[in-house]
């Protein structure tokens, strides 16, 4: 298993180079991504700047930047420059970004190496990797399963050993979801800590940009990277911004019992009450706390985020993105572009979006959900006086089987430890925290720790002591 540590280390001592190590990431996508299809694109001219890395290694160790000659790879709804950028959509299936995202100057900037661009759900509207208009992609950890979603591309590209980092979006769990079901790190900041400039919206007061990886040093540090106030993006915060979050030797943790109750496999909450012991036996306490609008979250998040998906998703319409399919009126031309490039989950949030913000139903769903998410702000407000992290488990189950879930709701309900972190905007980390037995198989599962609005740092500091220093 590679890590930026390991690898950085390595390059420092002339053990390997960045030229070696992308070309056996290029190997090993040519290898398994036949059957895997993390990729939805390969940059073989990647090797041009492993050379030159490799030279700049040679010529200055360690004085070099953090990341150069790492190959990373990036979720293809995130804008890098003279690249494709789908949304794994039919309606952009041959757009070009005109410019990079911030996210991506910043990697650029400290020497990283793009490989590749990651599958995921359509416009990152799934939780399964199933709704990508190009073909699902596989879990490396049994490819009978999915590998979460919507970022789950990126999340196999690390988990196959192609790379040692990939960038995913979480609007309501697409980071977290997938690095649970595939043994993996993932990290969703403080919202406004990370530019969302140059990627593809979604539902914009939900969205973040983040890393998935093998270790929590390896996620701190590219976070960092990524983080930091830009003039592109008037929602990115500084250092100012909250209260600040000390970090400390031990910590209270928080567990929402009554969440656990109904919906969760009995294994995973097994693997969550091994974890729990685990973390009293390093001195922390865990404590029962009582959440109840944050358990109530997601069904304020269905309203929020179709609503938001229908008014960011308006601007693909036939005439200045994509796919444009002729009709004899302008209104023809919008109808069957939207109709023959979108795919059914995306048609369905956009439905769902639409009708409730429609006139006379605007107060009774969409007013009432903004509502429920300013008391559910705050109620953690309260809830953080008196612990310094929740905990839970990272989605409800390990991973399931293609066409295990077809209903839309049983689907939605694996984001229900997920989406009130995106709706209360506060940073979550999930790291493994064991495997399960199914049918003969063991699976990855993942714990959640929540921290405060711009407890960022707190979380990767305990996630080293509990993960990175254990595993």
């Amino acid at each position: 298993m590679d890590t930026i540590a390991t690898l950085r280390a390595a390059y420092i001592a002339g053990d390997t180079t960045p030229t070696e190590v992308v070309q056996k990431t290029l190997d090993t996508i040519k290898e398994k991504d036949g059957e895997i299809h993390a990729f939805l694109a390969v940059y073989e001219d990647a090797l041009k700047e492993a050379e030159a890395a490799t030279t700049a290694y040679k010529e200055k160790g360690a004085d070099t930047p953090a990341l150069l000659g790492i190959p990373v790879a990036i979720k293809n709804n995130i804008l890098v420059k003279g690249r494709k950028a789908t949304a794994a959509s039919k309606i952009l299936e041959n757009y070009t970004a005109v410019y990079d995202a911030t996210i991506i100057e910043k990697l650029k900037a400290v020497g990283a190496i793009i490989v590749g661009a990651t599958n995921l759900d359509e416009f990152a509207m799934g939780g399964s990797t199933e709704n990508s208009a190009f073909g699902p992609t596989k879990n490396p950890v049994d490819t009978a399963r999915v590998p979460g979603g919507s970022s789950g591309g990126s999340a196999a590209a690390v988990a196959m050993g192609a790379v040692p980092v990939a960038i995913g979006t979480d609007t309501g769990g697409s980071i977290r979801q997938p690095a649970s079901y595939c043994g993996l790190v993932g990290f969703k900041p403080t919202y406004g800590a990370v530019s969302r400039y140059g990627l593809m919206a979604m539902g914009s007061s939900l969205d973040q940009a983040g890393p998935l990886t093998n270790t929590v040093a390896d996620a701190e540090l590219v976070h960092e990277t990524m983080a930091g106030l830009d003039k592109m993006d008037a929602t990115t915060i500084t250092d100012d911004t909250y209260p600040a979050v000390p970090a400390k030797e031990t910590y209270t943790f928080g567990v929402p019992r009554n969440f656990l109750k109904e919906g969760v496999d009995a294994s995973v909450l097994e693997a969550f009450e091994a974890h729990t012991k685990e973390l009293e036996t390093a001195g922390h306490k865990v404590v029962d706390i009582d959440l109840p609008l944050f358990e109530k979250g997601l069904a304020a998040y269905y309203i929020v985020m179709p609503a938001e998906v229908s008014s960011n998703l308006a601007r693909y319409d036939g005439i200045r993105y994509g796919l444009s399919e002729d009709g004899d009126e302008l209104l023809d031309v919008y109808e069957l572009s939207r109709a023959k490039g979108f795919g059914p989950e995306v048609k369905r949030r956009i439905l769902l979006g639409t009708h409730v913000l429609s006139s006379g139903y605007y107060d009774a769903y969409y007013g009432k959900a903004e509502l429920a998410r300013k008391k559910m702000r705050q109620e953690l407000d309260e809830v953080f006086k008196k612990v310094d992290i929740i905990l839970t488990p990272t989605a409800p189950t390990p991973a399931f089987k293609f066409g295990e879930q077809e209903d839309p709701i049983a689907m939605y309900k694996q984001d229900i430890f997920t989406v009130p972190v995106n709706l209360t905007g506060v940073p979550a980390l999930t790291f493994p925290m064991g495997t399960v037995e199914q049918d003969g198989k063991q699976l990855p599962v993942g714990v959640q720790y929540i921290g405060p609005h711009g407890g960022d740092a707190r979380l990767f500091a305990v996630g080293k002591t509990m993960y990175d220093e254990r595993a």
